[in-house]
């Protein structure tokens, strides 16, 4: 081609994040010599990484967001490739100072009219909670009773018994791995017990058996009696050694859903307000570009849930590390936001009691997508929570008693994350990601959020929603009213894509603390 037909060059994109930033982003990859924000590139930037826009002296801050997200390893010059290569925690993981200015910046949210509020079709329940699906659970005490449960739930499935309730979802085998061998006055075994009542009285459940072997540390009649349950027309349990063994078990449970049926289907949508909804905020496979597009875009739709007088639930300490001053500033009183650091404090002890540190967190796909510590993971992550107050904080599994935007603690495992948030009493999820995380989530749909446009084409079957065109112009207020409009298609019973590929009924992951004995 000659040089008077040569098309013209164009710079690579790039982001800056705010004024402050001794780097910006690559949204297209970077070549050596490339110029890029008035320096000249030293080496490749995959997209979704950063390039140093000013020299950075060993040991300084590197700036991303406004914040701190770790510290030069060795000296990096304008045009470098910042990464794992030149960047540490440094004096981070001693007291690096992070000014809680507890419940500063709290602010009242602006509520929408009530009469100007959105609508879903949910279905009421008893208790006065909305579901946005209509299952049936069958959950299990012990692991020893996994497979009886899964047979159960089989059975039901090959019989065609579902076939004349429309209105049931589906049966879902909720199987875990523990219920014995462990210390059954300890904090393990109350998580365990909390998350299974947590499950068993989610408004997108309508009914539920539990089975058990008999003989396991999880005593059904015991968590019965904790929690006030009793045997009705939507509640059943029996074990394995009572009952006489594994057909006449999974005789037994197929002849109690038999008969509860009937009530579970006699549920019908009606119009409820956006009021309640009560979302889980996950993000997963997270890369450079999360903590600018997907996560804010759902920051957004928070923002407008909270105005509606719904709830969302925040959850994932390991990766919120490092910006937690950022909801403590925002914590509706000083002992919320103390209640947070607590956490912190106790995930540091629990880390370090394992031989970890908290920047173990970022993993080798994070890295690739552009993450380079937890504090820069973490800042993008916390982008999800929006900007309203922070409401409550609660441990994981407990009943989410608070409205507008709140937090769970929770491990970063995304399994484990969303079974406290469910079992807390969501009724939807929202989750994000960069890399392309296979998730879904029973008995609480998932509406899965692209980072990245690449990825939303590669995996266009599992991805709702594209937030990558955020990068091509589409602002996030656009973007999170879009996310807003498909949480209240998918509350009223369109299906998402990782429903339509019948995700779910293995993601049932309770949190596992202490020995296993």
């Amino acid at each position: 081609m000659s040089a008077a037909t040569a098309l013209p060059q164009t710079s690579p994109r790039t982001v800056r994040l705010s004024p402050e930033d001794n780097v910006v982003v690559a949204v297209d990859a970077i070549a050596p010599g490339d110029r890029v924000e008035g320096v000249t590139a030293a080496a490749r930037v995959p997209k979704g990484h950063k390039i140093a826009t000013a020299p950075i002296p060993e040991g300084a801050p590197i700036r991303k967001f406004g914040q701190v997200i770790g510290f030069a390893s060795r000296a990096i010059a304008p045009g470098d490739w910042v990464h794992e290569h030149n960047v540490g925690l440094g004096q981070a993981k001693g007291d690096f100072a992070r000014d809680y200015r507890f419940a500063e910046e709290a602010r009242e949210t602006p509520m929408i009219p009530e009469a100007e509020r959105s609508t879903f079709q949910g279905y009421r329940r008893a208790d006065g909670r909305v579901g946005t699906r209509n299952y049936i659970g069958v959950l299990t005490s012990v692991n020893c009773s996994a497979s009886v449960a899964r047979f159960i739930a089989e059975s039901v499935r090959r019989s065609g018994l579902l076939d004349d309730y429309p209105a049931i979802d589906g049966i879902i085998p909720l199987v875990h791995g523990t219920g014995c061998g462990y210390d059954i006055q300890g904090e393990g075994s109350e998580i365990l017990k909390r998350t299974q009542w947590g499950y068993a009285a989610n408004p997108n459940m309508g009914g539920v058996i539990m089975v058990g072997l008999g003989c396991e540390g999880f005593q059904i009649d015991r968590w019965k009696r904790a929690y006030g349950i009793a045997e009705s027309d939507t509640f059943r349990s029996f074990t394995i050694q009572e009952t006489g063994g594994t057909r006449r078990s999974v005789e037994a449970g197929v002849a109690a859903i038999r008969e509860m049926l009937p009530a579970a289907a006699a549920v019908r949508r009606e119009t409820v307000p956006a009021s309640e909804l009560v979302l889980a905020l996950q993000c997963g496979g997270s890369d450079g570009y999360s903590g600018i597009t997907a996560n804010p875009a759902l920051g957004a739709a928070v923002d407008r849930l909270v105005a509606e007088g719904g709830t969302a639930i925040l959850s994932e300490t390991p990766e919120i590390y490092g910006a937690e001053h950022l909801l403590t500033r925002r914590a509706a009183s000083r002992e919320i936001g103390e209640k947070l650091v607590g956490m912190i404090r106790w995930w540091e002890a629990y880390t370090a009691r394992h031989g970890g540190e908290m920047n173990n967190n970022p993993s080798p796909g994070n890295k690739a997508g552009g993450l380079t510590t937890i504090l820069e993971k973490s800042l993008g992550a916390a982008a999800k929570g929006g900007t309203t107050r922070l409401n409550g904080v609660f441990h994981y599994a407990e009943p989410v008693t608070a409205r507008g935007f709140v937090y769970m603690d929770t491990p970063g495992f995304d399994p484990v994350s969303a079974t406290g948030q469910v079992a807390g009493g969501a009724n939807i999820l929202c989750f994000t990601t960069g890399r392309g995380s296979a998730y879904g989530c029973k008995p609480t749909p998932s509406i899965k959020l692209a980072t990245n446009s690449e990825i939303y084409r590669r995996m266009e079957e599992d991805m709702d929603i594209n937030c990558g065109d955020v990068l091509d112009g589409v602002t996030i207020r656009q973007k999170g009213d879009e996310i807003f409009a498909k949480i209240l298609a998918v509350a009223s019973g369109e299906r998402s894509k990782s429903e339509a590929l019948g995700y779910g009924d293995a993601e049932f992951v309770p949190w596992q603390i202490g020995a296993v004995m």
